[in-house]
C-alpha cells in the first residue's frame, strides 16, 4: 500500500512538473510570437506613419522583446525561440536605420527647400534653377529679397547652406544675362550691381567663418 501511494506521489509531481513546463513553453510560445509579429507589422507598415509615431512605435517594441526575452528566461529548451527573437531583433535594427536614414534624407531636402524659398519670397526652386519667372520687371526685387535675407541670415548658415547659396546667385546671375537682352533697365541693372557687390563681401567672409567653425567643433 505504501508503495502504491509513493507511485502515486510520483507520478502527481511529475504530471505537475510536465504541466509547469508545458505552461512555460506555451508563455514563452505566445511572447515570442507576439514579438515578431509586432516586428513583421512595422516592416509593412507606412513610413510616414511610423516616423510620426515613433516614440510609442519604440516603446511598445522595447516592451515586448523584453517580455520575450523574460519568458525565456527559465526555459531549458529555447534556442529555437533565441533565434527567432535575434532575427527579428536584427529585422527591426535594419529597419530602424533605414528608416532614419530616411528621415534625415527627407529633412535635409525640407530644410534646403525651405532656405531656397526664403531667399526668393517664398518662391519654389526647382532642382533646374532656370529661374523662368524672373523678368525685367521683378528681377530688381528679386535680388533684394536674396541679398536681404542672405545678409540677416548671415551668420546661422552652415557652410553647406553657403555653398547652395552660391549655386543660386550664380543662377540668377545667368538669368540676369538673359534678362539684360530683354530690356533691363539702366537703374535697375546699377542697382542690381550694388546689391551683387554687398552680397559678395559679406558672403566670402561669413562662409569662411562657417567653414571655420564646423572644423573647431569636428576637432572638438
Amino acid at each position: 500500500m505504501k508503495n502504491l501511494k509513493s507511485i502515486i506521489a510520483v507520478t502527481l509531481v511529475s504530471a505537475t512538473l510536465f504541466s509547469c513546463a508545458d505552461e512555460k513553453k506555451t508563455q514563452a510560445k505566445n511572447a515570442v510570437d507576439n514579438y515578431t509579429s509586432y516586428v513583421d507589422s512595422i516592416s509593412n507598415a507606412n513610413s510616414e506613419e511610423l516616423a510620426a509615431n515613433w516614440d510609442d512605435v519604440e516603446s511598445t517594441y522595447v516592451a515586448k522583446k523584453i517580455e520575450a526575452e523574460s519568458a525565456l528566461e527559465n526555459l531549458e529548451d529555447r534556442s529555437e525561440y533565441d533565434g527567432k527573437v535575434e532575427s527579428a531583433s536584427a529585422k527591426y535594427e535594419e529597419f530602424k536605420a533605414n528608416l532614419v536614414a530616411e528621415k534625415q534624407k527627407a529633412d535635409a531636402a525640407n530644410y534646403k527647400a525651405k532656405v531656397r524659398s526664403s531667399l526668393f519670397g517664398g518662391q519654389e526652386i526647382n532642382d533646374d534653377m532656370s529661374f523662368a519667372w524672373v523678368n525685367k520687371d521683378n528681377i530688381l526685387q528679386t535680388y533684394e529679397t536674396f541679398v536681404n535675407t542672405a545678409s540677416d541670415n548671415k551668420d546661422n548658415y552652415t557652410r553647406e547652406e553657403w555653398d547652395e547659396i552660391k549655386l543660386l546667385y550664380e543662377a540668377l546671375d545667368t538669368r540676369k544675362n538673359t534678362v539684360e537682352k530683354e530690356g533691363l533697365s539702366s537703374s535697375d541693372n546699377l542697382k542690381i550691381a550694388g546689391l551683387k557687390t554687398r552680397f559678395a563681401t559679406f558672403f566670402k567672409v561669413n562662409r569662411v567663418s562657417a567653414k571655420s567653425t564646423e572644423n573647431a567643433e569636428a576637432k572638438e
